[in-house]
């Protein structure tokens, strides 16, 4: 299938702000109360990166974030520890040469994703609690480079 047939099949659509395609797939009918409001426990979406539009830009949320390969081509994360320590992991099927078919990314930690190849990478992601998009930021340069100065030749391509 190609890139586009998925797209439509799935009622993939433009993500405003971090780039790729998305569609929230489930929300859980349970609430928590976090930090005084009320939240969704779990929320669920497919995600995808295509030659088109192959970035996912450097953001961070809240909530944790589980990550899984579903099809297509692998895809690269960058993530960013709040002391600055970058960990490179591949979501992919390949687990013979290093790819993961699952990815945890803390709350707090900044993340950017780029395909590595193909025409398109097909993900889900869960959050837990749910995401709302008041808790999700994404970076700016001004913001890296204040953050981490050390880092912004390296995180550069990953700003929107």
């Amino acid at each position: 299938m190609k890139a586009e047939e998925i797209i439509k099949t799935l009622g993939l659509e433009r993500h405003p702000s971090e780039g790729g395609y998305f569609k929230r797939t489930y929300e859980s009918d349970l609430n928590a109360n976090i930090d005084h409001k009320r939240r969704k426990l779990l929320t669920s979406i497919y995600y995808m990166l295509t030659n088109e539009n192959p970035i996912g830009y450097l953001h961070r949320n809240k909530s944790d974030i589980i990550h899984f390969h579903h099809q297509g081509s692998p895809i690269k994360y960058l993530i960013v520890k709040p002391s600055g320590e970058i960990k490179e992991i591949t979501l992919g099927p390949d687990i013979a040469n290093g790819e993961r078919p699952q990815l945890i990314v803390k709350g707090g930690d900044w993340k950017a994703s780029q395909l590595c190849s193909g025409s398109y990478g097909l993900i889900s992601e869960a959050v837990s609690p749910g995401f709302e998009f008041e808790d999700n930021e994404l970076a700016n340069a001004d913001m890296i480079q204040q953050i981490y100065p050390e880092l912004i030749s390296r995180l550069g391509k990953f700003i929107k």
